[in-house]
């Protein structure tokens, strides 16, 4: 092997990078399992085995490698020198621009992924990603926002992969731009939450509400 492997689970995104690429013309398959393997002077055996998951296995792997990679650009130290706003949306360009050179394996995976077998595998996915987005971002909410916040922002990233996928504008400027859109909604609804959940209801008066009712302002 090219570089030590001291597992499985190293194997895996040690090939996912090559084996994306192999994808864009094998799809996720055998075939881009062996090329991958060939290219990583990997034994083509011990790859298949790594992957006899199928192609959910790879495309596991592949968002792995992209976990791996954006930690290590994107370090939480680093980040806390940005506003939250740009901290999470620095972390999923990062990962758009980490899957853009392989546009075509990004659709195949995307169809693979909304397989109805394959569904359940594929939120936890995103699920996971979405945690250590808000983690590397300083999150440390322990109670419904931590799951809020996540649930919310696996939405955006999906939903920015998808337009990714089929974008041919340059510089990918129409994803760039939804995703902007996307991030600055969610930023609006937080804002809001947090006004509502703050408010201060020490003057409120349950007569003068009832009384609004029956007799409303004119």
């Amino acid at each position: 092997m090219s570089t030590e492997a001291t597992s499985l689970e190293d194997l895996r995104r040690q090939l996912a990078p090559a084996i994306a690429d192999a994808a864009v013309f094998d799809g996720w398959s055998d075939a881009a399992v062996t090329a991958a393997a060939e290219q990583e002077d990997v034994d083509p055996a011990v790859a298949a085995f790594a992957f006899s998951g199928g192609a959910m296995a790879m495309i596991a792997a592949w968002i792995a490698a992209c976990d791996e990679a954006m930690a290590n650009e994107w370090p939480a130290e680093k980040l806390a020198q940005l506003k939250i706003r740009e901290r999470i949306r620095t972390l999923v360009q990062f990962r758009l621009d980490y899957v853009t050179p392989q546009q075509e394996a990004l659709v195949r995976a995307l169809a693979i992924m909304a397989m109805p077998q394959n569904a359940p595998q594929a939120l936890k996915l995103g699920w996971s990603s979405a945690d250590l987005m808000w983690r590397l971002a300083g999150d440390t909410a322990t109670d419904y926002n931590h799951y809020t916040k996540r649930t919310i922002l696996s939405g955006i990233y999906a939903a920015t992969l998808a337009v990714l996928a089929h974008d041919r504008s340059e510089a990918q400027a129409d994803t760039r731009a939804f995703l902007e859109r996307r991030i600055d909604g969610v930023m609006k609804f937080e804002k809001a939450k947090a006004q509502f959940l703050n408010r201060d209801f020490t003057g409120f008066s349950p007569s003068r509400f009832l009384g609004r009712l029956r007799y409303p302002a004119r």
